[in-house]
């Protein structure tokens, strides 16, 4: 078997171009499969570490897939805002531990402005139960100061006492900026590979401040300076969503009834691991489609292999006539065809690999940045080595139809050695 292996890959060697080529088409329809599995599979991995031993969100009456995306990551709007009363008297509940508010609405130069209190940095949670932490400074204790993401700070090149202007809405433009109430950095979160990342976090009470002479999304008159601002207390007279931990998760159930059947506002409460179930269930459709498209790239590759030892079999029949007359039986022409199949499928496998670890290592930054969510590099798991199993086997099935053509031309020839 051994001899059978060397003289394949010196036939592969001897037919060089063609061998490359096809080794580079089984290369790449792998390095796209495993590619497809692995972004599928750690998109997946990060938005379900987004948030972590949180027990219920609330918002205003809405689907809970909706809440769960506007809400932890910042995709979209909410429908309705909550009532502050609402908030003070569910949160005030024996049941509940601890209450995240959350304000969205405004933006800074492309990034999500976050308006919430000092219990954000104390509950909030992600990955395994990992707590928010600082790369420098501390959080904000007044009026006009901010705590900026790891990514914020880096795109933008920020550091601790810069300032920054918040703009009303999501658009950030020149007329819809509060640019004379700027903003001091007083903190930048260590990365979480989250939307908190990408999140510029201000007070509930400075959501209210810098609203102050506006209407309907437009300044009216002359708003008031910070100083004049800094000397007044906000209280907000409403929020986006609330984020809730409980003392015990056997009391989820109950709350959850409670608040979706509260009596003074329509809210919604949802617990975040069946939305993210629900939301996975949704994008099931385009996964499977990923997977066909990736499939039949490997198909196209094989197939293309295929093509490749047909094609060269009749050029060869001159090779295989002088391998029988030194004494090779027709079944190790079999085999030697066979032999050649797997290698390239092989040696595709062992390419493809390598091209798809040095694309994770070459695209991780972008992906985090474009996308939002951290590909990590990791082994080839069970599930992707079962992948490259089913390829290489398929790689050997092709092999077998060149191998019986080759076989049958190696009896035609006459060339059968009787013992």
């Amino acid at each position: 078997m051994k001899a059978i292996l060397r003289l394949a890959w010196q036939s592969l060697v001897n037919r060089r171009t063609t061998a490359l080529l096809t080794l580079l088409t089984v290369a790449i329809s792998v390095t796209l499969l495993l590619g497809v599995e692995r972004v599928r599979t750690q998109a997946k991995a990060s938005f379900a570490n987004t948030i972590s031993n949180t027990d219920l969100i609330v918002g205003s009456r809405s689907g809970q897939v909706n809440l769960l995306l506007y809400s932890v990551f910042r995709i979209g709007n909410a429908t309705n805002n909550i009532d502050w009363q609402s908030y003070q008297e569910i949160s005030h509940q024996r049941a509940i531990k601890w209450a995240i508010p959350i304000s969205l609405g405004d933006s800074h130069r492309g990034f999500r402005v976050i308006g919430t209190n000092d219990s954000y940095f104390k509950h909030y949670q992600y990955g395994q139960k990992q707590h928010l932490t600082f790369s420098d400074g501390r959080p904000f204790n007044t009026l006009f100061e901010t705590v900026v993401g790891a990514e914020v700070a880096k795109k933008l090149n920020y550091k601790i006492n810069d300032e920054i202007v918040i703009a009303h809405g999501i658009s950030d433009k020149k007329f819809n900026r509060h640019d004379n109430l700027p903003f001091k950095v007083v903190g930048i979160l260590k990365p979480t590979g989250t939307p908190v990342d990408r999140s510029v976090h201000i007070s509930l009470g400075a959501i209210e401040a810098i609203h102050v002479g506006w209407e309907s999304g437009a300044r009216i008159g002359q708003t008031p300076d910070a100083a004049q601002l800094a000397e007044y207390q906000f209280e907000p007279k409403q929020i986006t969503a609330f984020m809730l931990g409980l003392h015990s998760k056997i009391q989820t159930f109950a709350l959850q009834r409670s608040i979706n059947t509260y009596k003074k506002e329509p809210l919604s409460a949802i617990m975040p691991g069946i939305a993210l179930h629900e939301l996975w269930g949704m994008m099931s459709i385009a996964e499977q489609a990923l997977l066909v498209v990736s499939g039949f790239v490997v198909i196209a590759g094989l197939l293309g292999m295929l093509t490749s030892l047909l094609t060269s079999l009749n050029e060869r029949r001159r090779e295989m006539a002088i391998l029988r007359a030194m004494g090779a039986r027709p079944s190790h022409i079999f085999f030697l065809l066979i032999s050649e199949a797997t290698v390239l499928t092989s040696a595709g496998i062992v390419l493809g690999t390598i091209l798809l670890y040095v694309g994770l290592f070459a695209l991780q930054p972008i992906i985090q940045q474009q996308f939002g969510f951290f590909i990590e590099v990791t082994l080839l798991s069970t599930y992707e080595l079962t992948l490259l199993a089913l390829v290489q086997t398929a790689g050997i099935i092709v092999g077998i139809i060149p191998a019986v053509r080759a076989y049958k031309h190696s009896l035609a020839d006459g060339m059968t050695i009787k013992i």
